[in-house]
């Protein structure tokens, strides 16, 4: 039976994560004495504090400033082998997809995170995820072990204190990326349910702002990945000219098993499976 936690950062936001995440997990039914939200300082602890009802939550923690520090702060919270979700604070639904054209919203939330731990459990693996995008026509009716992107708009793990899977701290966008590759050349696979998808907003305010702010952080990250795991990462750019990267599995069929010897960012091999 799966003990799993829910941790939320949140940054001026206790409004937002009242009305989406913290109903959208209730209503789903996590119990709120599992939820922990992670705010920056103790202004921002009594603000939330006074702003939300306390029988939504289970704890609010004093972290640290910023979105990749605080998931470093969190990772250091809690025990080893805790089972943590990590969720933004305006996930305003799971959905699952019912065929091309239609998605379902999930009720039973606590279930489909009991599903998903139980998951890598039985497939020796540590971080599971979700289709990154909400549309029906692309999501596919299967759960798969191979290199995908993990976006960290909401994600489960199983919590390690390895340095080695923390993303650098030098780049300020597509950290989500760099620990879905992380996870994969440690663990040989990652678990993502690409029939299941979330309602919300990106680069919502409280974000990096600007535009152009992230169009700059994103050439330097995506310039980073590509530089450090070359074999596993190519770069393209959308129309309105923002950096992106893909990754790519690497030889072998999907199901089977391939080993090969891929280049870790301090020049050391590594057998992993894709």
């Amino acid at each position: 039976m799966s003990k799993y936690v829910v941790a939320i950062p949140s940054y001026k936001r206790q409004d937002i994560l009242s009305e989406k995440s913290l109903k959208t997990l209730i209503s789903g039914g996590v119990s709120p004495s599992k939820i922990h939200i992670f705010v920056a300082n103790k202004e921002e602890h009594d603000n939330y504090e006074k702003a939300i009802p306390k029988n939504m939550y289970g704890k609010i923690v004093t972290g640290v400033i910023g979105i990749t520090n605080q998931r470093k702060f969190i990772l250091k919270h809690f025990p080893e082998g805790t089972e943590i979700v990590s969720i933004d604070d305006d996930v305003e639904g799971l959905f699952k997809a019912k065929g091309p054209t239609k998605l379902i919203q999930v009720k039973n939330v606590d279930g489909f995170f009991k599903e998903a731990f139980q998951k890598l459990h039985k497939d020796n693996l540590y971080i599971w995820g979700i289709y990154p995008v909400r549309n029906p026509f692309f999501m596919k009716d299967k759960v798969t072990t191979d290199l995908k992107f993990i976006i960290g708009t909401m994600y489960g793990f199983i919590n390690r204190h390895d340095p080695k899977l923390q993303p650098s701290s030098s780049i300020k966008e597509k950290e989500d990326y760099e620990t879905s590759i992380l996870y994969y050349l440690k663990d040989g696979g990652v678990v993502r349910y690409n029939n299941v998808t979330i309602k919300t907003k990106f680069h919502a305010e409280g974000g990096l702002g600007k535009t152009e702010g992230r169009f700059e952080a994103n050439k330097e990250a995506a310039a980073y990945l590509e530089k450090t795991y070359p074999d596993l990462v190519s770069v393209f750019h959308r129309g309105n000219g923002m950096a992106e990267i893909r990754l790519r599995r690497g030889k072998g069929a999907e199901g089977k098993t391939a080993i090969k010897k891929q280049k870790t960012p301090k020049n050391k091999t590594k057998k992993v499976r894709s």
